[in-house]
């Protein structure tokens, strides 16, 4: 968190009593360490809504951080100490080496009776989250970089319960020491040797429909938006919401995005047809039903998918959905006629049936004032099933956003330029860069969604070796960059494309998707300051392939090349108007 915000010691903390629902404390840990980035955030924020969230003007909805329990970093590394663990660890081995060999090892003996006691009493869904003392850093947030793992809890015998949830603690604490966190680390010149995990085990926030268990609204909200449309200014902020589990809006899937100021105003879609190609269409749920083949290693083990059939069976579309009517060619609020579903959140946000939109609003503007600066937060919401209220608004996580304020000019005539290779006026960051001579480019001839995950790879062995160059570079792709769905863009993490200084982003015809501010992805690009370009393909500033094509090649591959410059490009970004262009 930010230096401003309020730390909170353990001291004022409640110690874990072996209660879990039953304590009159929603915030306990187990331990004597520290409770990382991620902890410290939530215990910051109960405080700041233990002080200042006036929950009389809400009475029908709770707003609260989810009951939950810390594991502090001392148990951590006992557990790293005691099994001898660090030679692995540290090593070159596979994620799925080092998972099992976490899951062979023992958790340390003083903390396995305080998590006998609590899965004993406890029978509802909960996850295990990640919260690393590097978490939620500034500049460095590790946002998605470790692992959240989701467990049912619903099996009869307690044995069965306990055991899942040590395979959980273990497959967080390994996450600690995965490729992608180790890369991330070398991106910021950490040392992976430095970091320690402490591990939250919370309730889910959810209801149970058959099978599945799941919020009717998951959502990311920042009081920052790189990228206002209408009438909306940065200021006002974003958010993005979707029907289920989290998992769809921070990994960058297909979600309902608007402005909190202006919660009426659609995205700018060019037509129905597109917001029909562009609506979600499936969603994240914890599986109780038929247990899976046993996979500890697997992160979304216990996870399932639905779809809007399954959502409008288990009748979770009331609030969220809209319909699209073929006879008017119009979308209609609500689900009262037939028709393919829109997920709007238009009941909530058009008739205010739910104040959902004026506690996010809320939320962000306390935890900007508090924290000191531009915050995300994410959030998950259960309705009454039938009349919408009484509800439940569970904030899952604060973490600050990185928004630089320096002056930088580009004016509206600078974006035709002879010397303009690339020029946007959907630009986020701001500054001059003028020391790339690297461009890596997705070739826009041989691009096919179905080739997305081939591209990953072949991005991220370029990443590879001109990261251990120190070489920062230009990347082009096409599509979502870090979607977890390959069908809207290339489905990288991080530490894939970590060497990257600018990206640009450019739609086709056959890839022309909305770009998603939600996404842990997008988190870390604002964090490590990125500049990244937005381009259409069919509009008035195109890319100038030509000119990128003549350059010197250094590698291709099936679908890329990288090639090298005589002399370094000039980046040019001006934040506060959303322009930017790239000069030969």
């Amino acid at each position: 968190m930010n230096e401003k915000a309020v730390r909170v010691p353990l001291s004022r903390l409640t110690k874990f009593n072996r209660q879990f629902f039953d304590s009159d404390e929603n915030f306990t840990y187990i331990g004597g360490g520290e409770l990382g980035g991620k902890a410290q955030g939530l215990a910051s924020t109960k405080c700041i809504l233990e002080s200042e969230f006036d929950y009389t003007a809400i009475p029908q909805v709770e707003v609260s951080i989810p009951t939950l329990t810390v594991i502090t970093t001392d148990m951590f590394d006992a557990f790293i100490q005691r099994n001898n663990l660090y030679e692995i660890a540290y090593s070159d081995a596979r994620d799925d080496q080092i998972a099992l060999a976490f899951q062979k090892a023992s958790l340390p003996a003083e903390l396995v009776g305080d998590l006998r006691a609590l899965i004993a009493m406890v029978h509802s869904p909960l996850a295990v989250r990640s919260s690393s003392l590097a978490e939620d850093a500034l500049h460095e947030p590790f946002a998605g970089v470790y692992a959240t793992k989701m467990i049912p809890n619903n099996q009869h015998d307690t044995d069965t319960r306990f055991k899942i949830l040590v395979e959980a603690i273990k497959y967080v604490y390994a996450s600690t020491f995965f490729k992608s966190a180790k890369s991330y680390m070398e991106a910021t010149n950490k040392s992976i040797t430095t970091e320690k995990m402490s591990a939250i085990i919370q309730e889910v926030v959810g209801c149970r429909f058959g099978d599945r268990y799941y919020p009717h609204v998951s959502g990311v909200g920042r009081s920052y938006n790189f990228y206002p449309s209408g009438h909306a200014a940065p200021e006002d902020g974003v958010i993005d919401l979707a029907l289920g589990l989290g998992k769809t809006v921070v990994d960058g899937g297909k979600c309902w995005i608007y402005s909190p100021s202006y919660p009426k105003t659609n995205p700018p879609h060019g037509s129905i047809g597109d917001l029909l190609k562009q609506t979600q269409t499936s969603f994240w749920a914890v599986n109780m039903g038929k247990p899976p083949a046993h996979d500890p290693i697997k992160e979304t083990e216990y996870m399932v998918m639905g779809n809007l059939q399954d959502a409008e069976n288990d009748g979770t579309l009331r609030f969220i959905a809209s319909t699209y009517n073929r006879e008017r060619d119009r979308i209609v609020v609500g689900v009262g006629t037939t028709g393919a579903r829109v997920l709007t959140v238009a009941p909530a946000l058009l008739a205010n049936e739910i104040p959902l939109n004026d506690i996010i609003k809320t939320i962000l503007k306390l935890c900007e004032d508090k924290i000191g600066s531009e915050v995300e937060i994410e959030f998950a919401v259960t309705l009454d099933r039938q009349r919408g209220l009484p509800a439940r608004f569970g904030l899952l996580q604060v973490r600050p956003m990185f928004v630089s304020h320096a002056k930088v000019e580009v004016t509206p005539e600078e974006l035709t330029d002879e010397k303009v290779l690339i020029a946007s006026k959907k630009v986020l960051g701001n500054g001059i860069d003028q020391t790339i001579t690297d461009v890596v480019y997705v070739k826009p001839e041989t691009f096919d969604a179905k080739n997305t995950r081939t591209i990953a790879t072949e991005l991220s062995l370029l990443n590879k070796k001109l990261v251990a160059a120190n070489r920062r570079y230009l990347l082009i792709i096409f599509g979502r960059l870090g979607s977890a769905d390959p069908w809207l863009g290339i489905p990288v993490d991080w530490a894939q494309v970590s060497g990257a200084r600018v990206i640009v982003e450019s739609t086709l015809p056959n890839m022309n998707v909305d770009f998603s501010q939600g996404a842990h992805f997008f988190h870390n690009v604002i964090s490590f300051q990125v500049f990244y370009f937005s381009i259409h393909h069919s509009g008035k500033l195109p890319i100038n392939w030509e000119w990128f094509n003549k350059q010197q090649l250094v590698t291709e591959t099936k679908f890329t090349r990288q090639v090298q410059l005589n002399s370094p490009l000039t980046v040019k970004v001006d934040g506060r108007n959303g322009r930017g262009v790239i000069l030969s």
